[in-house]
């Protein structure tokens, strides 16, 4: 209908992840998603869904859409695992970087939240850290290290990317992350040995 606003749910679902995102699962109130979405109470529950459903959907939206950057970053690991895990270890300090965004990350901030989330959003907080566990150990296997190494290497990677958002959010600047980062790499340089370049 003409001069009627309509409902946008990308954007509603974008504004309460970023609250989550910004204030964590517990520290964030209905009314502080009615004031982020720009809805109401009864609306957020008919559109979006109560507390534990929002944040769910948010979560997922927020692996999604950090996931699928991952995904390309790793996809090269085959070739050169360095590279690969150099690249992903950009998406994050990218994502840290950007003025737009809250610090820190929402998946480690879900984490460390756990034993005050309900039992499906905690499963889910689990299930997304063990899914880049996961990606990091395929990609680091397809790069040429042992299984049990890239096991190892890939539990280490996901730790220190989550570090990355911790240390951001307790005012760690670039240059003291691109350092963590670098110690990383070096460890992984020594370990995959010089890039396979392939025909």
């Amino acid at each position: 209908m003409a001069g009627k606003k309509q409902f946008d749910m990308d954007a509603a679902l974008d504004a309460a992840m970023i609250q989550f995102w910004r204030a964590g699962y517990a520290d964030t109130s209905l009314d502080d998603l009615s004031r982020a979405t720009g809805l109401n109470r009864s609306s957020i529950y008919a559109s979006l869904g109560d507390k534990d459903t929002l944040f769910l959907r948010c979560l997922d939206r927020y692996a999604a859409r950090y996931g699928d950057k991952y995904a390309e970053a790793l996809s090269g690991a085959g070739a050169d695992p360095h590279a690969a895990v150099r690249a992903f270890f950009d998406v994050t300090l990218a994502r840290i970087a950007d003025p737009e965004l809250p610090d820190g990350c929402l998946v480690a901030q879900s984490a460390m939240a756990i034993p005050v989330l309900s039992a499906a959003v905690a499963a889910r907080a689990k299930e997304a850290l063990g899914f880049q566990c996961s990606r990091l150990r395929a990609a680091l296997a397809a790069g040429g290290l042992a299984g049990q190494e890239a096991g190892a290497f890939a539990d280490h990677v996901a730790a220190v990317n989550q570090s990355l958002a911790v240390m951001s959010r307790a005012g760690a600047g670039p240059a003291r992350l691109r350092a963590v980062v670098g110690v990383t790499l070096d460890a992984l340089s020594r370990a995959a040995g010089p890039p396979q370049h392939r025909g």
